[in-house]
């Protein structure tokens, strides 16, 4: 009798292993939200807020829903502080029918508003860096496509989901007020948006 040989090498694989331990979720929520973050979120939720659809294939729960939320409310303040950013005033008189167009000081902000304006400020690479400086990806539970290469298995959109599946159990658990403020202060201002 024959053994069968295998003829091809079995490819080396990078097995890839997530975060179970509580300190360390616990360390990142303070570093995120400042202290006394660990305690803003219950424990379920904690967790919750941190995990990707592909961690266990979606059978634990995952943070599709929290991070949509979550996702609006980082747009409204992006929003809210581009049209309250100061504009340099157009000085435009009549026009050739000695017509003055419409000036009030609650609208000038809006031309600082736009879709490219705030992709830029919240575009997921930038997003995804400020999780990453938190120590979010050291945290967050999923399987990446390919362990030896994470960018490439969409790490980006996972950190940045994550991110806004935070805000999105903050706004559920503690009130839009705490969301709106911890947005402001723990999210825009360190990407630059200024209020």
């Amino acid at each position: 009798m024959s053994m069968p040989v295998r003829l091809r090498r079995k490819a080396k694989t990078v097995e890839w292993t997530c975060n179970s331990d509580p300190r360390k979720l616990d360390a990142m929520y303070v570093r995120l939200l400042g202290e006394g973050g660990d305690k803003l979120l219950s424990d379920e939720v904690k967790w919750l807020a941190i995990t990707h659809k592909s961690f266990d294939q979606g059978k634990r729960g995952f943070n599709d829903r929290l991070s949509y939320l979550g996702k609006r409310i980082v747009d409204l303040q992006t929003s809210m502080a581009l049209v309250s950013a100061p504009r340099g005033r157009s000085a435009q008189g009549p026009d050739e029918y000695d017509r003055v167009p419409f000036h009030h000081p609650a609208l000038e902000g809006l031309a600082n508003l736009s879709e490219r304006t705030k992709a830029e400020m919240l575009g997921k690479t930038r997003v995804a860096q400020l999780a990453q400086n938190q120590g979010l990806d050291k945290v967050m539970r999923w399987k990446p496509r390919k362990a030896d290469n994470l960018l490439g298995s969409g790490q980006d959109v996972v950190l940045a989901q994550a991110l806004y599946g935070i805000i999105g159990a903050l706004a559920l658990e503690r009130g839009g007020e705490v969301a709106a403020r911890i947005t402001k202060e723990k999210i825009l201002e360190p990407l630059g948006v200024v209020f």
